[in-house]
């Protein structure tokens, strides 16, 4: 909202060809308005892009200047802003008073575009000698009968009593007067944002005589009187309360902008729970108003910032927020029950799973566009919630139990998901859980989803009755034992009927197996495709079906849910009969598990791994009764020992990461400041006083200075000496170069130009500089970062020579953009990251090579060293067996996922780390950046000291 937003923008179309300087004198002399427009569109570019054009400044005068063409005259003004106006000494050139001559003309103009457009070039102009004869009319055209003139006449005075107040000392209260008379809202806009530049304290009396008209005001005044509010905030305390009141007021204009930066303004005014609570209102009101969804995450963001620094009083709105989801993108969705889940408490726990219950049953009908995406983020954040607070677990548990049929694959997968840890964080609800599960069992249909729901039933199947109820449902699921009896009749009884339709005809199939040194390989084989075909049976029961369709890992947990069942039938002391007849039913659908995998009615032979399995939970029921004890240990107590310490270690961690900036080392009010730099000379290392937060000089600490992040762009002996200082902020870099003449002449017109390679995009170029003898100037650059590839950026310095054709240029060193600045240590569950990982197509594989000679160092150092947090339980990091595998995950500024699979070796007590490390993500930049960095510092191996 300041005078600064006069901007002229010029489009350079790519066929633009700047003319020699006979051609365009040609075309401005005797050309018609529609020749004399191009070749000063030309001249304009190009007088932009370097060129130099002294010469046809007097031609433009004389021939183009007395136009009465509108868009010609429009086009002068661009080129009087861009044109050399001043000689080599640095003084305004004696032509240019014809200048305001015509400037002059153009404001006594009787076309009010005319006298608009030129008001608006006196906001360019700095000069005295120029502006001088120009006040009389502009300040004329204050009381001009078109309010477009009068807008750009209070930009024009604004103008010159910033550059040259001396000439308009009057302005302020000329121009509070003005406000006093004028009706249209753009200029008592213009007229606001003056006042408060120039004279804050006239300003605010304007405001405080106009309280009760604020509210009727259009937006853009609106807009100008809360950026006038937030200057005079600090300066006028005393005024404060009446500020706060005008904008609690503007919270509730019709205007999206305004009730946006009311809500700001308001929140660094006043930390009143009940303003709070009112900001937090007029944003949710907002999100749901907008139909821009880029404007909805905007305002998603600033209200999370918002509950972030008044924890807990935001809270009553986690219901309002859910009137987002009725109409809104997914990820608006996403970012939204994001912040529900934030703002639930015990207190409105119930009320939002009981909304987003509703929310679900919906998705089970609805048919739009990403319902399963849609789907399954309702079900983690239910997930969620219902963990946090058992008093709607139960609930929860029964609404996904008893939609389990209708979820899709991931949707079932979480929701067992969510019945398991509710299960083990829930003692006492447990056996309603449990009875639930049973009578949704045949229901299930997806592997991942039987294969949790079987674990749960073997695990917490704590009684007999209960035993008995779970082995009807799996055998109800299975169907008739031996499970390759029936298709094998069915096969015999087809050959039979039609032995010449039928001939055996075998094609062949390709499958990927992966190697014992984690590399990839292809299996080639043949499938009996007639017998095959005859088994393609639609109404096989849920777990036979899966088998058949070659998920022999659900195999190998039914085996192992087999083994729990007779272990704890035995422990509970059941009949002898019913366990034996248990024990051989077990042993016949484990040796059926097998036997499809190896028959010729699958596609796929089962994998060395399943078999393995298996065969183990068959070797463990062939052993007596009396040795179950050391069995029972193994199935029974070790699994869930081990699923309550991963339960637990998830827990501590989300409650690591809720409380990550509570966690941080905060000074007491009481403790004092330290300043370095006020240090005596020859002080004491402990009595340093440091700027840096505490750090010291001492050994082991750092200290980031400038310095830290220099970068040299050209040698020492080189003419000119230029090095850049990088300064990273969220989404763009700023690049301060330091450029010093070595020479004994002046360097004329020096310029810097730079070139991207990356999603990186230079936002304005630097402008050009004289530089003296023997001294040095500042040039600043800004770059624009779009992803969190790594980049290069590259350039170069001229300057002109003594000769009219000489140009000296000095290629810069390139300037290496660090992944590492937009990559945060971020955290997901294990479905979440699988999910991702099969996901993800681009995958970078690094060979680990590296002098560090512990594994748990290493992991450590590497996890450090790219901004990743490891997803591995320290539980499941334990101990020294010369193997480590962990997941690592991180997320960038963007949004953009990276995953990291480890897997390290040590072969003996001396022996370097050796291994692997992949990398996935969803864009190939992230991967490859991600593996050169992790080359990069595999040989630096940290500090014993900062380990």
């Amino acid at each position: 909202m300041s005078q600064e937003l006069v901007y002229s923008l010029v489009d350079q179309r790519s066929d633009f060809e700047i003319p020699n300087i006979q051609t365009l004198k040609r075309d401005l002399e005797r050309g018609t308005d529609e020749i004399k427009l191009e070749a000063l569109q030309k001249i304009i570019v190009g007088t932009l892009n370097g060129e130099k054009f002294d010469s046809l400044f007097m031609i433009i005068i004389r021939f183009v200047m007395p136009t009465k063409n509108k868009i010609l005259k429009k086009h002068l003004l661009f080129y009087w802003e861009v044109c050399p106006k001043y000689d080599e000494s640095g003084k305004l050139r004696q032509e240019t008073i014809l200048i305001c001559n015509s400037l002059l003309n153009d404001l006594h103009h009787s076309n009010e575009y005319i006298q608009g457009a030129t008001l608006r070039f006196l906001c360019r102009l700095k000069d005295s000698e120029l502006l001088e004869p120009l006040i009389g009319p502009a300040r004329e055209c204050l009381n001009h009968r078109h309010a477009y003139v009068r807008r750009n006449a209070v930009l024009a005075i604004h103008n010159i009593y910033k550059v040259q107040s001396h000439l308009i000392p009057d302005a302020p209260e000329m121009i509070l007067s003005f406000l006093s008379v004028e009706s249209d809202s753009m200029c008592k806009r213009n007229a606001v944002v003056m006042l408060t530049d120039i004279d804050l304290g006239m300003a605010v009396d304007w405001l405080l005589e106009s309280l009760n008209l604020i509210e009727g005001f259009e937006s853009n005044l609106q807009l100008s009187v809360i950026e006038l509010i937030r200057k005079a905030a600090k300066i006028y305390p005393q005024e404060k309360p009446k500020f706060i009141r005008i904008v609690f007021e503007l919270l509730s204009s019709d205007s999206s902008s305004v009730k946006f930066e009311a809500a700001s303004s308001l929140v660094a005014l006043t930390n009143n729970s009940a303003a709070i609570k009112a900001v937090g209102s007029s944003l949710i009101h907002l999100v749901i108003k907008e139909s821009n969804n880029n404007v909805k995450l905007v305002v998603l963001e600033r209200l999370d910032n918002l509950r972030q620094k008044h924890e807990g009083l935001l809270d009553d709105l986690a219901i309002d927020l859910l009137q987002i989801l009725s109409n809104s993108d997914l990820e608006v969705k996403r970012r939204s029950l994001d912040i529900v889940m934030k703002l639930t408490s015990q207190r409105n726990a119930s009320d939002v799973v009981g909304i987003l219950k509703k929310h679900l049953i919906k998705t089970l009908n609805a048919d739009f566009e990403k319902v399963k995406e849609y789907r399954e983020l309702l079900v983690q954040t239910i997930h969620a919630c219902a963990v946090s607070f058992p008093e709607v677990a139960a609930d929860v548990a029964k609404l996904f139990l008893s939609s389990i049929g209708e979820f899709s694959k991931s949707s079932a997968a979480d929701a067992i998901s969510f019945v398991r840890e509710v299960i083990e964080k829930f003692p006492l609800l447990r056996s309603s859980i449990i009875n639930e599960l049973h009578a949704t069992f045949p229901e299930i249909k997806s592997c991942d989803a039987m294969c949790r729901a079987l674990w749960i039933l073997g695990e917490y199947s704590f009684d007999i009755d209960s035993i008995k109820i779970t082995w009807e449902n799996i055998k109800g699921s299975l169907g008739d034992l031996p499970l390759l009896a029936l298709e094998e009749r069915e096969a015999l009884n087809a050959n039979d009927e039609n032995p010449e339709d039928n001939p055996e005809t075998y094609v062949p199939h390709n499958s990927t197996r992966i190697l014992p040194d984690g590399t990839y390989a292809t299996e080639s084989y043949l499938v009996n495709t007639s017998s095959s075909a005859n088994t393609s049976v639609t109404s096989k029961p849920p777990i036979r079906a899966l088998l058949f369709d070659g998920q022999y890992f659900l195999g190998a947990v039914l085996a192992n849910t087999l083994v729990k069942l007779v272990l704890r039938f035995s422990k509970l002391g059941g009949s002898p009969s019913e366990l034996n007849q248990l024990n051989a039913n077990a042993l016949l659908a484990m040796i059926g598990t097998i036997r499809i995998g190896q028959s010729s009615f699958v596609k796929d032979p089962i994998d060395e791994d399943s078999y393995d399995r298996i065969l183990a939970c068959i070797r463990a029921l062939e052993h007596k009764q009396e040795d179950y004890e050391d069995l029972e240990l193994a199935f029974l107590d070790d699994s869930l020992m081990a699923f309550s310490r991963l339960v637990k270690s998830q827990d501590e961690r989300l409650e690591k990461s809720k409380n990550v900036l509570k966690d941080q080392s905060i000074k007491g009010f009481d403790s004092p400041m330290e300043f370095r730099l006020l240090a005596k000379p020859n002080a004491d290392q402990d009595e340093v006083e440091d700027l840096s937060n505490g750090a010291s000089d001492k050994p082991g600490s750092e200290v980031v200075t400038k310095l830290d992040n220099i970068v040299q762009l050209t040698g020492f002996s080189d003419p000119v000496y230029a090095e850049a200082y990088l300064s990273v902020h969220q989404y763009d870099i700023t690049i301060d170069i330091l450029i010093v003449n070595q020479t004994n002449e002046t360097l004329k017109n020096l310029n810097v130009e730079f070139s991207m390679m990356g999603d990186l995009k230079l936002i304005e170029k630097p402008r050009s500089y004289n530089v003296s003898p023997k001294s040095f100037s500042s040039i600043k650059a800004t770059v624009k970062v779009s992803s969190a590839d790594s980049g290069v950026i590259y350039g170069n310095l001229t300057y002109d020579g003594p000769g009219p054709s000489d140009t000296t240029t000095i290629i810069f060193n390139d300037i290496n953009i660090d992944i590492m600045e937009y990559i945060r240590p971020a955290y997901c569950d294990d479905a979440k990251f699988f999910s991702m990982w099969s996901e993800f197509e681009w995958e970078n594989k690094v060979d680990v090579n590296t002098k560090i000679t512990d594994l748990q160092l290493y992991l450590s150092h590497l996890a450090s060293s790219t901004n990743m947090a490891i997803l591995t339980p320290d539980s499941a990091l334990e101990g020294d067996c010369g193997f480590l595998a962990a997941n690592l995950y991180s997320k960038s500024i963007f949004g953009e996922d990276a995953l990291l699979n480890v897997s390290l070796e040590k072969v003996d007590e001396n022996s370097s780390v050796t291994g692997h490390i992949r990398i996935r993500s969803k864009s190939q930049g992230i991967a490859l950046s991600l593996g050169d960095k992790i080359n990069s510092i595999q040989n630096n191996p940290p500090q014993a000291s900062s380990v």
